[in-house]
């Protein structure tokens, strides 16, 4: 029997037990959970009456109105980042003649893109409810907790947090994007117990020199590969942080890193959520198995006879069951005849002095294959990071040519977006 709760359910639970609790902080205003069921019970309302998704554009305090308010009228949502005309949707008539019916579906949520065209995936409330279930039994999420989210509600980092405060009865501070003062601002004036970032934000507030304050108990970091320097920066300046692997196929995050396991390594991201299979398959990649695994995708594609989802990421498993992502398999470089992996690069040269960020990919050559370029951020000089390279790298990994870059190309989720990496390294060719 499907006994998952609605994201509506959940609010009207934590207004009945407690409508006086700060539900929503937002510039400066706040809702009780009595307010805010109020309000988006009124928004809900004045939904179109067309049995269709609700697709919708704006800022973070928009989304998540809207995100509470479909979930009253029972609407799919599909939060997106711009105005289009199709939204990735078109008239949703591929939702008629999908296996999944409609009335399944709580969320449509694109995946990044950072790798090729965005793909629409069909969440419903039971993953959805798995997902900050399990979420907020590791973490853990209490009432009186006060969760900052600065990550776009138009990806499933943000949407996921309004499921896990609205179950645990914990409070949202919201804000339109991420801007590090501001976040350095409320970090020092509101009680925050959690935080989710992804490496390149984390890595604007430790430049700022931003240090945590005593209420905050977790920082869950996703989005993209944390790196070993960023990672030690960041402990020594006492933020608690829980590396995690997830995707919007899998409802948010499905392996997290706890510190109490031990000591972490590059691309440890720790246990899968409880009842979830992790399997690495023999081409090296990850597949994933479970409650918060997706119904599927807009085109009916996604998951196996089995209910596996087969990922692009390489991963391995080790003997206490922990998973290391080791990047993506359509990543891969073969430079002189070895295959080579833009992460395990970009890991080393991370940590050379002065490097600020990093990206590495390659370019094709008669003699290498691959030929690696690094772009750098920072004020290193090409020698001490190709000496560095070379007193750390095999000689098939060494980057043949080194470019300095102002910025490098990431999404809002701080994904490197790969396929700009190769049209700047091409561009910049001698």
């Amino acid at each position: 029997m499907n006994t998952a709760v609605s994201l509506a359910e959940h609010l009207r639970l934590a207004a009945r037990n407690t409508p006086a609790a700060t539900a929503l902080l937002c510039d400066g205003q706040r809702w009780s959970f009595a307010d805010l069921l109020a309000d988006v019970a009124q928004l809900a309302t004045m939904l179109p009456s067309v049995a269709t998704p609700v697709i919708m554009h704006g800022s973070s305090l928009e989304l998540a109105r809207h995100a509470y308010a479909c979930s009253i009228a029972r609407r799919p949502f599909f939060p997106v980042d711009r105005p289009r005309a199709d939204a990735t949707l078109g008239n949703a008539s591929p939702l008629s003649t999908s296996a999944c019916p409609l009335a399944d579906i709580a969320l449509i949520i694109s995946t990044s893109g950072s790798e090729g065209k965005p793909r629409a995936v069909l969440l419903g409330k039971a993953q959805l409810d798995a997902a900050a279930a399990a979420s907020n039994s590791l973490l853990p999420l209490a009432p009186d907790d006060l969760w900052l989210n600065c990550l776009p509600l138009y990806h499933i980092g943000g949407q996921s947090i309004l499921w896990r405060c609205a179950r645990a009865g914990a409070a949202v501070l919201l804000h339109d994007g991420f801007d590090a003062a501001r976040v350095a601002s409320d970090l020092s004036s509101h009680p925050v117990s959690h935080i989710s970032l992804v490496p390149a934000m984390l890595a604007r507030l430790l430049d700022l020199g931003i240090r945590p304050p005593a209420s905050l108990r977790v920082t869950l970091i996703g989005g993209a590969a944390l790196s070993r320097p960023l990672y030690e920066k960041a402990m020594a300046a006492g933020w608690p942080l829980y590396p995690s692997y997830g995707m919007s196929e899998t409802a948010a995050q499905c392996a997290t890193f706890d510190p109490a396991d031990g000591p972490w390594h590059e691309g440890l991201v720790g246990k899968p959520m409880p009842g979830h299979e992790i399997r690495i398959g023999d081409d090296g990649r990850i597949r994933i198995r479970g409650p918060q695994v997706m119904l599927g995708y807009l085109d009916g594609s996604g998951l196996d006879q089995d209910g596996w989802l087969l990922t692009s990421d390489l991963g391995k498993i080790d003997s206490g069951g922990n998973l290391t992502v080791l990047g993506r398999a359509d990543d891969m470089l073969i430079s002189g005849g070895r295959n080579v992996h833009p992460q395990e690069i970009e890991s080393c040269l991370a940590a050379c002095p002065g490097v600020e960020d990093i990206a590495v990919t390659g370019l094709p050559d008669p003699v290498w294959g691959d030929l690696i370029v690094a772009l750098v951020v920072g004020p290193v000089a090409p020698e001490n990071l190709l000496a560095h390279a070379r007193a750390h790298l095999p000689s098939a990994a060494l980057p043949r040519r080194i470019h300095h870059l102002a910025q490098l190309p990431r999404n809002a989720t701080g994904k490197l977006e790969r396929s700009a990496l190769r049209r700047l390294a091409t561009e910049a060719r001698p």
